[in-house]
């Protein structure tokens, strides 16, 4: 269909759309049903059976697959079914594992997802892009993205760029008319917009013609087909280290083997135990554990309202040194507030912040009654007249037990909005104004004259006209004033007492909006020339958009995490500064910088002062480039925050681009790697914490893992080299891989942050894994755990020389017990003795869950047989539990000690 071709009426007919109402969500679901999301291919993704599969084609639980069939056929039943069996559990919690990350990396691709604003059921609303149907009427602004293919019906200096269809970088011009003739390139269809192209001026309404893969976008699906790879730098590293460790193991495994035939002992018991021990001992599940962590970590971002969309942007946070914030909803709320009022030589204060109209009015530190005080009131009821906004009292959802409360919403100028506030924190509502006052006529706000004024008519029949604006404009207009509650000339004296009053309010950041009024004859021709001089002048509203009141506490903690916050803004100097003091992001040496000066240096001179620098007032977006550089080029991590199309560089060049939820572009949400669904600072410092979290986490489970895996390694080899029976059984190894291996180390990822995780300095992006001394104690602990198991194994063999199966059992016990023991001293990075065992309870009831199933297998006769145990008595116990302690108790302590022995000194 060569839609360029058609008239809007032949469009809107072949298409069921409703240019009017637009179409209804009940036919948007039917067609949505009926043709499919609009989204295009992905390409056939594994199913379920083959990645449980998967789980199978490690080449040594191949081996370990066809030593069992060996052992099966050799007449070891019960060996070779218990294996499988073990084997197979493994297999299932590598496949959850494995399906859990999936499923969390699905669930972010669609809270992350582009949105388009469509006209349904005679109303604007947002939708996913998914859920568009052909004869959706779509609104494009700049900065979206289009998300299907449009046949344009209106448009407003709309220029699209089309460079993913077409490769042309330059943004076409659109147009709405029909374009007649021959078959036509993409690139000159001039009234179509495509799925997939990025809209950077003007705007545009238009009928989706097709979605998904019957798109332009569609036909070229297969260059698109192949899905991001979300491997993080950390988790490349670790495979790298995972076939370092995979070497190491095998040869150690090879050594206890070689050892153990020379020894004397059965070859096929020995190559049993040898692949046992490398089955256990290999860390294979390392890389799928961190992304399960990385993808639980996402989870708990989206909860914070940080929404992730590339992986490695979650270790990149933890190494973050500078935030570049924006000011307006990020560090302020957004939301202009009254907090000063002049009339009369007079001041007065109103507390509150935001749109809820509730606040108290004072002068001085007397409570007023702001209706007794007539300047005061005139004040604010013509602040109120003067007016369009609105406020709305909303029911929302709040919390898990999803209570509602009532939320207000400006709809209109914030200005306004703090206007009507004002007034309704003194009982003065528009409602309750319009029994009093009947609007003749208005006079909009225009930027040449800075003014908006409407004319009223009390119920005396008088007509006056009111007007607000910028202050030297309304005091220059005016002919009298309001003082001490009559009206006198305006004289020089009185202009410069008003002045004095403006001054002093602009220098406390606050923006001034002045108020005045003027009595009409009633025969008077309403001409805004004529009308809008002679002024009454009342007096002047000052207002502010307040900093949010969590973000000054989140600025400090990420001051103690060694993180500079810097401020950048468009507004002035003097409003920045005000609000950089208020929230302590400018300390009393810091420096400002406007943008004339940044337009004025280069890069290279920018690095000279940029550690200086906590303030950038009047940027422009170009500028922030700029700042980015040079803040790199001093080796900083970078995180940038925007929502313009014009911020998209500097979010893309930033270490950690960070784009805004409510009111950012799709382009900047394109660009970003974290995206902040409620605009707010304190969420970035949340995400960065979570980010240390993440990474913590996942050193915690490699430290356990490796020194668990270390000290199963050592207790086999230590016993072949002093040519000792073996302390554990081929079957026994796996068992002590399944049990301790797979929850606790699970549950370490959920882990809660240590309390000083936001008091240490920002990490280094070439840290190695094993930075910090880990990798000192995963060899000393697994050391620990190694010896303490020999030598449990050898006191029981000593006291009963004939019965090894009893030696063994007490070296599994203890084993296990010593690792899950050591599953505690992991979680902190001093000592087992710094963190609350039960602050994590998914690793008490781990560990609980792994304890019971070691005690089935000693205890429950039936299964004595397979794993070779024997019940272990309560004297037996205090040995195991005596031994297993030593390597987290003892070490810990000599931590603690060394610790406190530092402090002292």
């Amino acid at each position: 269909m060569k839609w360029y071709e058609k008239q809007i009426d032949e469009v809107e007919k072949a298409t069921g759309a409703n240019i009017e109402e637009g179409i209804s969500d009940k036919e948007a679901r039917k067609r949505l049903k009926k043709f499919g999301y609009n989204m295009l291919d992905e390409g056939e993704k594994p199913s379920a059976f083959f990645v449980f599969l998967g789980q199978f084609k490690d080449f040594m639980v191949l081996v370990l697959l066809a030593a069992t069939l060996i052992s099966g056929l050799l007449g070891e039943y019960i060996d070779a079914i218990t294996i499988m069996i073990i084997v197979l559990l493994n297999g299932i919690l590598g496949f959850v594992q494995e399906r859990k990350a999936e499923k969390s990396l699905t669930a972010l691709k669609e809270l992350s997802a582009p949105q388009m604003t469509v006209f349904r059921d005679g109303e604007w609303t947002r939708v996913l892009s998914r859920e568009v149907v052909v004869g959706d009427l779509v609104k494009v602004t700049s900065g979206d993205r289009v998300g299907a293919d449009l046949r344009l019906i209106e448009t407003n200096g709309l220029q699209i760029e089309e460079s993913s269809l077409t490769g042309e970088s330059v943004p076409v011009q659109k147009d709405d008319r029909p374009i007649g003739g021959q078959d036509l390139a993409i690139g000159d269809q001039e009234n179509m917009a495509f799925m997939g192209t990025m809209a950077t001026q003007g705007s545009g309404l238009g009928i989706v013609v097709a979605t998904g893969m019957k798109t332009e976008m569609g036909k070229i699906a297969h260059l698109l087909q192949s899905t991001e790879t979300l491997a993080t730098p950390l988790q490349r590293r670790l495979e790298q280290l995972g076939k370092v460790l995979i070497a190491v193991a095998l040869l150690l495994t090879a050594l206890v083997v070689v050892f153990g035939v020379l020894q004397g002992h059965d070859v096929y018991t020995m190559f049993l135990a040898g692949v046992s021990l490398a089955v256990a001992a290999i860390p294979e599940g390392l890389p799928a554990i961190v992304t399960v962590a990385l993808a639980l970590g996402v989870q708990r971002m989206i909860k914070r309202k940080a929404i992730v969309r590339k992986l490695p942007a979650v270790e990149t946070l933890g190494c973050a040194s500078v935030i570049c914030s924006d000011k307006t909803g990020t560090l302020t709320q957004n939301k202009m507030t009254v907090t000063h009022l002049w009339s009369g030589g007079r001041v007065w204060n109103v507390t509150g912040t935001g749109y809820e109209p509730s606040g108290e009015f004072y002068s001085g530190q007397t409570k007023i009654n702001p209706r007794k005080e007539r300047t005061l009131e005139q004040l604010v009821t013509y602040g109120v007249l003067c007016n369009n906004a609105a406020i709305q009292e909303k029911s929302v959802k709040d919390g898990l037990l999803k209570k509602k409360k009532s939320t207000y919403v400006l709809d209109g100028d914030p200005t306004e909005g703090a206007l009507l506030v004002s007034g309704m924190k003194a009982g003065i509502s528009k409602e309750s104004l319009t029994k009093d006052y009947k609007l003749i006529q208005e006079f909009p706000f225009e930027s040449t004259r800075k003014m908006m004024s409407v004319v009223v008519e009390d119920t005396n029949g008088q007509r006056f006209v009111v007007t607000k604006g910028a202050p030297d404009v309304i005091l220059a207009n005016s002919k009298s004033i309001t003082w001490n509650g009559r009206t006198e000339n305006l004289t020089n004296q009185r202009k410069q007492e008003v002045e004095g009053a403006i001054t002093s309010l602009a220098s406390q950041a606050l923006r001034t909006i002045a108020i005045a009024y003027r009595p009409l004859a009633t025969n008077q021709p309403l001409h805004q020339v004529e009308i809008e001089r002679d002024f009454t002048f009342v007096g002047v509203q000052g207002m502010i958009d307040p900093p949010r009141p969590e973000v000054a506490q989140s600025i400090k903690e990420c001051r103690q995490a060694g993180i500079k916050t810097v401020m950048i803004t468009g507004d002035h100097v003097v409003t920045a500064k005000a609000i950089a003091k208020q929230l302590s992001i400018l300390p009393e040496n810091g420096k400002v910088l406007d943008g004339n000066t940044l337009s004025r240096i280069s890069v290279k001179q920018l690095e000279e002062i940029v550690d200086d620098v906590y303030v950038y007032a009047r940027v422009s977006p170009e500028h922030k480039l700029k700042i980015v550089k040079a803040l790199q080029a001093k080796g900083h991590i970078v995180a940038m925050t925007g929502d313009g199309v014009n911020d998209a560089p500097a979010i893309k060049a930033a270490n950690i681009g960070i784009a805004m939820g409510i009111t950012g572009t799709d382009v900047a949400k394109e660009s970003s790697s974290l995206i902040l669904s409620d605009d707010n600072f304190a969420t970035i410092k949340a995400a960065i914490k979570e980010g240390r979290n993440i990474y913590e986490n996942i050193r915690k489970f490699i430290r356990y893992m490796l020194a668990s895996n270390v000290g199963e390694i050592l207790v086999m080899l230590f016993a072949m080299m002093l040519g000792m029976p073996l302390p554990l059984v081929a079957i026994q190894i796996l068992w002590i891989n399944l049990v301790t291996d797979g929850l606790p180390a699970m549950a370490l990822g959920l882990d809660q942050p240590e309390d000083d995780v936001m008091k240490r300095k920002p990490r280094s992006p070439n840290e190695g894994v094993f930075a910090r001394g880990l990798g000192w104690k995963i060899i000393s602990r697994g050391f620990m755990i190694g010896i303490v198991t020999l030598a449990a194994f050898a006191i029981s063999l000593q006291a009963n020389p004939d019965d090894l199966t009893r030696a063994q059992t007490i070296a599994f016990v203890t084993l296990v017990m010593a690792q899950l023991i050591h599953v505690f001293d992991c979680r902190s990075e001093h000592s087992v003795f710094h963190r609350n065992p039960f602050e994590n309870i998914y690793l008490v009831f781990a560990v609980l869950s792994s304890i019971l199933l070691m005690l089935v297998v000693i205890y429950y006769p039936p299964l004595q047989t397979i794993f070779h145990t024997t019940a272990v008595t309560p004297r037996e116990w205090l040995l195991i539990l005596g031994f297993a302690a030593i390597p987290t108790v003892a070490l810990g302590g000599v931590h603690l000690f060394t610790r406190s022995e530092k402090k002292a000194s």
